[in-house]
């Protein structure tokens, strides 16, 4: 089989065909490092580490190029600055939020058992490329200066006869739809309204570099420009495959496409756009007024969903049970699902160690048919079954390689994967209730019904529930996980 893609600007699934099968490039849009990153954006980080992958396993882990970015010039980053080390120039308090912020975020997608990028570029290093591209753009008549601004005209990019993209063909916008959309900024300086910002001058303190062509004072860089850039400078003016969630489309991904079309005279930027649905939590939008907003380190460590310590498996698989294109309704409910699918595969892949971590077809298949991963998620319980049900070595081996391949396991059965749901010390653990269903057996082995009862009397008090059934071999079989 053949890996298939939905592109966002075609929207259609088409076979994958890199431009360079020896350098497959791929751009995600990484994070605004000012805070602790929410659930919402642990979502693009998961997926696209799956299709990072696969790329891998398909080309050769030499042969694939992953950039994920860290914007580190920003109001929110300047706000916080100034909020938290008042007492150092604004500079000074800048480097000292991002580079916590960018521990702080590599430190929870770890967690979560993604690989990191190939590449990981800061927008400060990239200055240099972003006035290139803007005096490109000039010299083209796609931007102009103005009040010591330099916006882009979209209205230009579609005058143009050439093999320009039509400006709102990845969001299948039109301009009059654009100029009426609530997302317009409305500014003097503008021409047209939808014209945006690719260079402003710099307030007071603030971080700024010379203009672009020494237009202006010193100023900073737009947003959108920030990508675009660092795109060009690590992976060339065409690429392989854009990424992000499906809020960027508009404004942030079309005006990407927009900028480097126009600075390189071309009609793409990527040859596959790919975007992930939205998270809701509790059918909710989620939002700090409502009380449903909830960082990855809050759930890896602090009380939500009334439970403590989700592992970081558990919050992977939790993602990838529903496709990426497909909205999350993130619930107490699907973490639940996921921890109970985790001890269950765990148990069965651990003992069944391979030296040979190749993924087998079984999930393979399902990922090429556009990464998807709840396919992959029903293989992997087939798998489960399979190995449980008739004691198959061969299943349970393929299960370990398909986990470790995942990013869902590292290998290891330790107290920590077994804990996941419960502040240490306060709920029972695997090696808490692994004695006892020992102990149990042996009784209801000797027959000594009494001492298996109260067992299993002490297990539900630790809030343990567990259940006697058999094996398709009539053996008998008991299962344990937490009441709810």
């Amino acid at each position: 089989m053949e890996l298939r893609l939905y592109d966002t600007l075609t929207k259609e699934k088409r076979p994958f065909v890199p431009l360079d099968p020896k350098n497959v490039r791929m751009y995600v849009c990484g994070p605004t490092v000012y805070d602790f990153a929410h659930i919402g954006n642990a979502r693009p980080v998961i997926v696209f580490d799956v299709l990072f992958r696969l790329l891998r396993h398909l080309y050769g882990a030499d042969h694939v190029t992953y950039v994920r970015n860290i914007t580190d010039v920003d109001d929110k980053i300047n706000a916080r600055a100034a909020r938290d080390f008042p007492a150092l120039p604004l500079n000074e308090a800048i480097r000292k939020v991002t580079d916590l912020t960018e521990r702080q975020f590599h430190e929870d997608v770890d967690a979560l058992g993604s690989l990191r990028p190939t590449i990981e570029p800061r927008a400060t290093e990239h200055i240099s490329e972003m006035r290139a591209i803007i005096e490109k753009l000039i010299a083209g008549g796609f931007a102009y200066v103005e009040q010591d601004h330099v916006l882009f005209s979209p209205q230009a990019m579609n005058a143009t006869n050439s093999i320009l993209p039509r400006y709102g063909a990845l969001s299948k916008r039109s301009l009059d739809e654009l100029i009426a959309g609530a997302r317009v900024d409305v500014a003097p300086y503008k021409h047209d309204d939808t014209d945006f910002v690719l260079w402003k001058p710099a307030k007071p303190d603030e971080p700024s570099w010379p203009s672009p062509g020494g237009i202006g004072p010193p100023g900073r860089p737009g947003w959108h420009i920030e990508c675009s850039a660092m795109a060009w400078k690590h992976l060339g003016e065409q690429f392989d495959i854009h990424g992000g969630g499906i809020d960027l489309v508009f404004p942030h991904h079309e005006n990407e496409l927009a900028q480097s079309a126009c600075a390189f005279q071309a009609d793409r930027m990527a040859n596959v756009w790919m975007h992930n649905g939205f998270l809701q939590v509790e059918s909710e939008k989620m939002s700090k007024s409502l009380g449903n907003f909830f960082t990855i380190r809050e759930l890896l460590e602090d009380r939500v969903f009334g439970s403590n310590k989700w592992h970081g498996y558990v919050l992977r698989l939790s993602m990838l049970m529903t496709h990426y294109r497909q909205p999350i309704d993130w619930t107490v409910d699907r973490l639940v699902d996921a921890r109970k699918s985790m001890r269950d595969w765990i148990d069965t892949a651990y003992g069944a160690d391979t030296n040979v971590l190749v993924p087998p077809s079984e999930i393979i298949s399902p990922l090429l048919d556009d990464l998807n991963t709840s396919g992959v998620v029903a293989a992997l319980h087939a798998l489960n079954r399979e190995a449980r049900n008739r004691t198959n070595i061969e299943a349970a081996q393929k299960l370990n390689s398909a986990l470790r391949f995942l990013g869902l396991w590292n290998g290891e059965k330790t107290d920590e994967i077994y804990g996941y749901g419960y502040e240490v010390g306060t709920g029972p653990s695997h090696f808490d209730v692994e004695p006892l269903l020992e102990a149990r057996a042996a009784a209801r082995a000797r027959k000594d019904f009494r001492e298996s009862d109260r067992i299993r009397d002490e297990l539900a008090a630790m809030g343990v529930t567990i259940k006697d059934s058999k094996d398709a071999d009539g053996k008998s079989v008991t299962t344990w996980e937490i009441a709810r």
